[in-house]
């Protein structure tokens, strides 16, 4: 796989969440943008549809490589990846092979899609 700067044809903004008080004692989970947008390359792994407990669950499995900053290497599995407006769970973060400047981002999207918290316990 060659991968150059003109791979890297789409954008994303990775978001992390925050805890706002609610104002009942508790709080609440808001996403906000986290860093720029980057440029990132994207591949369509799987996407499959499949029953389960009694409805449908359609799942799209994305890999994003994005270059290896030190932004890049922030990226942390609790954060999440907006790409064309659709959030997307981060279920791993990896060096390319062969390229120690690029990282590879396998995010799942779906319908109802509970995107990994810091704050769950």
């Amino acid at each position: 796989m060659v991968l150059n700067s003109g791979s890297l044809n789409r954008r994303i903004q990775i978001q992390r969440a925050t805890q706002t008080p609610d104002g009942y004692g508790g709080f609440d989970n808001e996403w906000n943008d986290f860093g720029p947008a980057i440029f990132a390359r994207r591949r369509d792994v799987s996407d499959a549809e499949r029953l389960s407990a009694g409805a449908w669950d359609n799942k799209l499995v994305t890999r994003f490589i994005i270059r290896a900053t030190a932004f890049g290497r922030s990226i942390a599995r609790y954060d999440r990846l907006l790409h064309e407006g659709v959030p997307y769970g981060i279920d791993g973060i990896k060096e390319v092979p062969d390229s120690r400047g690029f990282l590879e981002i396998t995010a799942i999207t779906s319908e109802g899609l509970e995107v990994n918290s810091p704050f769950e316990v």
